[in-house]
């Protein structure tokens, strides 16, 4: 526990978790009255999809969590990197990333429990049209579930890379730009099971996909691509020096 309260600390003294945390929070309630004000329909979705948006936050903390230990100190601070004191302190690699998902995935968890509360409620206040209540929660469980497996993945790629800019930019990119994955499902059917197309089966009903997934699925697919991610993160970690 005091390995995992040390990563919580690490987490809460970077400035980029509290700008994710912000990003978390309010882009996605910020989507969902615009989206209200529209005149189009957006069915059994609405609320929901406007959460999307706020995996951004997830990501961001899932990167810097890691990249921050590879961050050259000031030299004041003796120009080192954050690594070398944590693996001095804790002997076990597989304890020190083992306690820095755990802190991910609190951190992340909260924020999308948060976020979800926020955005339904302002989704609600803002359409009558739109009833959210009691059976939706799966759905808000989806969604934590998405965005923690997200957070995960991004720490994964970032453990492999040892810098944040790849990752960040990458995964950004993927979920707000140009979806690498949804051009792909044009070529391939095969591509609705890369994880970020699977696990939005964890919480979007109405999907245009050329597969038809269901929500539990979806959330095995994307578990499976974690474990194979964070055993490749984990595997490179391990072998080489800090």
């Amino acid at each position: 526990m005091k390995l995992i309260h040390a990563e919580l600390l690490k987490l809460a003294s970077l400035p980029a978790a509290w700008i994710a945390a912000g990003l978390a929070t309010i882009l996605p309630a910020g989507v969902a009255v615009l989206n209200s004000r529209s005149q189009v329909s957006r069915g059994p979705d609405a609320g929901f999809q406007d959460l999307a948006p706020g995996v951004i936050g997830a990501i961001v903390i899932g990167v810097v969590a890691v990249s921050s230990e590879y961050l050259v100190e000031g030299a004041e601070s003796g120009g080192g990197r954050q690594i070398t004191t944590s693996l001095t302190a804790v002997a076990s690699r597989a304890r020190f990333l083992l306690a820095k998902a755990v802190a991910v995935t609190v951190t992340v968890a909260l924020f999308a429990l948060l976020s979800s509360a926020i955005t339904l409620t302002a989704t609600s206040l803002s359409d009558a049209t739109v009833s959210i209540g009691t059976s939706d929660l799966p759905r808000v469980a989806g969604v934590t579930a998405y965005w923690i497996m997200t957070a995960l993945l991004a720490s994964g790629f970032t453990l492999v890379t040892r810098s944040g800019i790849v990752p960040l930019t990458f995964c950004i990119v993927n979920m707000s730009v140009v979806s690498v994955s949804f051009l792909l499902t044009k070529l391939t059917s095969w591509a609705n099971y890369l994880p970020d197309l699977a696990g939005m089966h964890l919480f979007l009903r109405d999907l245009d996909r050329s597969a038809d997934i269901a929500p539990l699925t979806g959330g095995l697919v994307m578990g499976l691509w974690v474990v194979v991610v964070a055993g490749i993160g984990f595997t490179v970690f391990r072998r080489r020096d800090a």
